[in-house]
């Protein structure tokens, strides 16, 4: 019943509250980007979601305009592609924010393996495309598991290679055990865990 009505419903409920509640903080992050960085305050990129169907993802802007055709897709902590304000984003996750409007129009939903590039999911082993039957998400196992994939590609010299090297494949892993086991409790317990982790890395 959860997965089939009820963890719509929650998206929608959750998300809606919290863009009411957050809309000081995101007046004040798209000042604080417009102000130090030429260019818009959000990040829009092309993804793919539930079916393979590809949406507009929402994201405050960490990185110089156009930052996609000057390098590589995947981004390391010492990428000079990230402007100042964004790598303060970054760290405290708070880029991820306009999601929400991603999930209350339902494109995402709050926790889901996290939505891919086209060019990732055009290669998608016929287990990787398994990953599809659900919609993807802000958060879940793996983004709690690679909190900070740019400090794990920090220094390579081929960043989308090392991701999918060392990090894509425990990423499929964790997002096809979410897949199988989606409850509202396993929701709520990897909602609690992400906050755990942004608020501790608010306090650094």
């Amino acid at each position: 019943m959860y997965r089939a009505f009820g963890k719509r419903l929650f998206d929608i409920a959750a998300g809606c509250a919290s863009l009411v509640l957050l809309a000081p903080l995101f007046a004040a992050i798209a000042i604080g980007i417009r102000a130090t960085s030429p260019g818009p305050a959000f990040y829009r990129g092309i993804r793919a979601g539930r079916g393979g169907r590809r949406f507009t993802m929402l994201k405050f802007r960490t990185m110089v305009p156009d930052a996609e055709a000057r390098g590589p897709a995947s981004t390391a902590a010492d990428d000079e592609r990230i402007t100042p304000i964004g790598r303060v984003l970054r760290r405290v996750k708070l880029d991820e924010l306009p999601q929400l409007v991603n999930v209350v129009k339902g494109d995402m939903s709050l926790v889901g393996p996290r939505p891919q590039v086209i060019s990732v999911v055009n290669d998608y082993s016929d287990r990787e495309r398994k990953l599809l039957a659900v919609r993807p998400g802000i958060t879940d196992w793996a983004s709690i598991r690679f909190r900070d994939e740019g400090e794990i590609l920090k220094g390579s010299g081929d960043p989308d290679g090392d991701y999918m090297r060392l990090i894509h494949p425990e990423k499929v892993t964790l997002g096809l055990k979410y897949a199988d086991s989606i409850s509202f409790a396993t929701d709520v317990g990897i909602l609690l865990r992400t906050a755990a982790i942004v608020l501790r890395l608010r306090s650094e």
